[in-house]
C-alpha cells in the first residue's frame, strides 16, 4: 500500500508491543556509608520465573494480501479521502517547476525577453509557493487529525488483541522484529507469531468499509 505523501513524515502504526503476563519487584539495595560490607546472601533456591519470548512483525500489518484487513481498509480509505488535497498540491508542485524552467530558458536565451515577462513569472512563482506551503501544512494538519480519529482507535485495539493473544500462550514478552532486525543475528523462526497473530484477529475482527468519514 503506497504511503501517503500528504505527511512530512511516514505514519506508522502505533501498536502495544511489549507484553508482560507478570511483573516483576526488584529487590532495592541501600547502604550506608560508613556501614562495613555486608556479607554476601546465600545463594537462593527460589524458582526463577518461567519467560517465553516470541516477535512479531509489524510492518507484515499494512500487507494488502496478508495483513491486518481492518487497519488495511481504513488507511485506504483514508488516503482515498485525501487524494484530492494530494492531487491539488501536486498539481501547484509541478507549476512550479514549470514557471522555473520557462524563467531559466528565457535568461539562458538568445533572444531579449522584456523584464516584464520574468517578473511576472517570479511573482506568480512566489505566489504559488506560499499558496502551496499553506495548503500543505493545512492538509498535514487535517490528515493528522482524521488519522488519530480513523487509525489510532484501531492500533489501540490491536494493542489490547496482542496482550490477549499473548497472555493466553504463556507468552511474557513481545518484539517487533520489524524494528530490531539490525541486531538480531539468528532467531529461531517457530518465535514468530505474526501470521498466528493476524489470522486470530482478522477473524474475531471482521473488516469494516466505514472508517468514520465525513
Amino acid at each position: 500500500m503506497k504511503n501517503i505523501r500528504i505527511l512530512a513524515a511516514t505514519m506508522m502504526l502505533a501498536v502495544i508491543l511489549a507484553v508482560s503476563a507478570s511483573a516483576q519487584t526488584r529487590p532495592g539495595t541501600t547502604t550506608a556509608a560508613a556501614r562495613p560490607a555486608a556479607t554476601p546472601a546465600a545463594t537462593s533456591n527460589a524458582p526463577l520465573p518461567d519467560t517465553k519470548i516470541a516477535f512479531i512483525d509489524t510492518g507484515a500489518f499494512s500487507d494488502e494480501k496478508e495483513g491486518i484487513a481492518r487497519y488495511v481498509n481504513a488507511m485506504k480509505a483514508l488516503q482515498n479521502e485525501f487524494e484530492p488535497r494530494q492531487k491539488e498540491l501536486d498539481t501547484m508542485q509541478n507549476r512550479i517547476k514549470a514557471l522555473a524552467d520557462e524563467i531559466s530558458k528565457l535568461n539562458s536565451g538568445s533572444a531579449v525577453v522584456d523584464p516584464k515577462t520574468i517578473q511576472a513569472k517570479n511573482d506568480e512563482g512566489e505566489r504559488l509557493q506560499r499558496d502551496l506551503k499553506y495548503k500543505k501544512e493545512q492538509a498535514d494538519a487535517d490528515f493528522q487529525k482524521r488519522y488519530n480519529d480513523v487509525i489510532s482507535p484501531i492500533s489501540q485495539d490491536i494493542g489490547k488483541a496482542l496482550d490477549q493473544f499473548a497472555q493466553a500462550r504463556g507468552i511474557t514478552m513481545i518484539l517487533d522484529i520489524s524494528k530490531l532486525a539490525p541486531a538480531i543475528l539468528s532467531v529461531n523462526p517457530g518465535m514468530d507469531v505474526t501470521k498466528a497473530f493476524v489470522t486470530e484477529y482478522n477473524s474475531s475482527h471482521p473488516a469494516t468499509a466505514s472508517t468514520g468519514t465525513r
